[in-house]
Formats: C-alpha cells, sequence, structure tokens
C-alpha cells in the first residue's frame, strides 16, 4: 500500500494530500464505491450537500471497520442554503445524514456573488461557529476567486483552511493557488483531469511512456508535485487503484514545467465560472 502524504493546514489540523471523490456517484452506488475506496487505502472522501450521496458516505466509513478517526470526510454547502439560518441547519442535515457528530472539513460551495446579494460573509461567518463549537474540526471555501479571499480577509477573523478550485493543466489556475500559497490556504483541485480531456495530449502520453505510467497517473502525479491536494472519482475499482498509485515516481522538473504550459487560461475552463455562477438547486 502507497504512503500517502498528509499536509498541515493552516488552524494545525492535517489533510491527505490524495482522497477520493463522489461527484456524480449515484447514491445507491456510493456505500459500495466509498467502501472499496476505503479498502484500497484512501483515508480521504470528498462530498458535498448537493451530490446527495453523504449518507453512503457515513454507511461505507461505518462498515468499514475503521475508526471515525482515521477517515478525513469533506461536505460543503448547498447553494440553496447561503443565509445564516439556513446554513445553520442545512450543515445540521449533514451530520444527519452522515450520521457523525462532526466533520473533517466543510465548506462553501460556491461564493455565488450575483446571489444574496453577493454577501457570502455572513456565510463564512456562520461557517466559523461550526469551527469554534467543534463540529467543523476545519473550514474553507471552494471556487473562491483571488477578489474573494481578500473580501473574506478584511472582513472576518478565519482564514479558510483550504480553497478548492479547478486545477488541471488545461487551466492551471495560479492566480488563485499563488494568492492561497502566500496566505496560508491549501489548494485542492477538482476536476483534476479536465473531466479526461488532458489524457490524450501528447504531452501527457509522451511523458507516460517515458516514466512507464498511465496518462492519469502522471498528470495526478503532477498536481501531487505542485503541493495541491486532489481526490479523482471513479467507480471503477481498477482504475481507483491505479489513482491510488502515485508515490513510487516523481516527474523530471522539465515534465512538470512542461505540462504547466499546456494552460490554456479561462479556455481551458471545464466548469462554470466561479464570478457569474449562480446556480441554486430546486
Amino acid at each position: 500500500m502507497s504512503a500517502v502524504p498528509s499536509i498541515t493546514l493552516n488552524d494545525g489540523n492535517a489533510i491527505p494530500q490524495l482522497g477520493f471523490g463522489v461527484f456524480q456517484i449515484e447514491p445507491k452506488d456510493t456505500a459500495k464505491a466509498v467502501g472499496e475506496a476505503l479498502d484500497i487505502g484512501y483515508r480521504h472522501i470528498d462530498t458535498a450537500e448537493m451530490y446527495r450521496n453523504e449518507k453512503g458516505v457515513g454507511e461505507a466509513v461505518r462498515a468499514s471497520g475503521l475508526d471515525r478517526s482515521e477517515v478525513f470526510v469533506t461536505s460543503k454547502l448547498n447553494n440553496g442554503f447561503h443565509e445564516p439560518d439556513d446554513a445553520r441547519r442545512a450543515f445540521d442535515e449533514t451530520l444527519s445524514e452522515l450520521g457523525f457528530d462532526y466533520v473533517d472539513l466543510f465548506l462553501i460551495h460556491w461564493p455565488l456573488p450575483m446571489l444574496y446579494d453577493g454577501d457570502y460573509v455572513s456565510t463564512w461567518k456562520t461557517l466559523e461557529e461550526f469551527k469554534q463549537d467543534g463540529r467543523a474540526r476545519s473550514i474553507g471555501v471552494s471556487n473562491f476567486q483571488v477578489e474573494h479571499l481578500k473580501r473574506l480577509a478584511s472582513e472576518t477573523e478565519t482564514v479558510p483552511a483550504v480553497n478548492q478550485i479547478e486545477v488541471h493543466p488545461y487551466l492551471t489556475n495560479d492566480a488563485v493557488r499563488d494568492y492561497g500559497r502566500e496566505h496560508g490556504i491549501a489548494t485542492e483541485a477538482w476536476s483534476p483531469i479536465a473531466q479526461g480531456a488532458v489524457l490524450g495530449d501528447p504531452t501527457i502520453t509522451q511523458i507516460a511512456e517515458k516514466v512507464g505510467k498511465m496518462p492519469a497517473q502522471v498528470v495526478l502525479r503532477w498536481h501531487i508535485e505542485r503541493g495541491d491536494i486532489v481526490f479523482p472519482k471513479s467507480v471503477t475499482p481498477s482504475r481507483m487503484r491505479e489513482n491510488f498509485k502515485l508515490f513510487d515516481f516523481k516527474l523530471d522538473p522539465s515534465d512538470l514545467d512542461e505540462i504547466s504550459t499546456l494552460d490554456k487560461g479561462e479556455d481551458g475552463r471545464t466548469g462554470p465560472n466561479p464570478d457569474t455562477f449562480a446556480y441554486v438547486p430546486r
């Protein structure tokens, strides 16, 4: 079993650098997929209220026989519950669905600057309550741009422990990553292989052939060596095992640089732009 390194967050808590994501896994399939991931050795699971599969995550952790403290679990606030009282009720429901008395990390899923009169500050202050009462060991944000992070810094007391953003070779998102590094905010990379779009890139395939690894392993290793936290999603056990085997090889600095030059800026983005995203599930 590969040893997964941990990153120490700005509040002193440690998070495994490699995790397992459950985005788009059907609720009925979640417990089985997470159980397989835990069997392989994953100890970091990333879910969200909007994924509707928190219950399956909790079931798998309990069925694994692992102590709750051995598994780092993240969830995120549903976009429809940014107002403080709604956020409190939603967080209570997250703990109920998971069947836990705490989560290791709780995030604001999207800043939604075009909704709620642009007020994500009061939402963040509500998450500070969860941190203070111990029901969220760490708190952070997701999809926050530099200006959103600067506003939190000027109007609140707590620096986010992490910022979970879209990052992959076609969208290196370095301005947001650099701000996080300068202010002690760890970067978590979602869509780490650009929904598969980068796997056929000649640069990636050539490096993969050179190091004797699969293209996905090369891209995930690029993330790891850049210092980001990553949690690929798959329901195929063989692919889950493949994604876990990232710590028995390294990439040459020149290969890292070559992968980074694939950046397409905004043209490489596979998901919504956080400045304009205004989706609220019905």
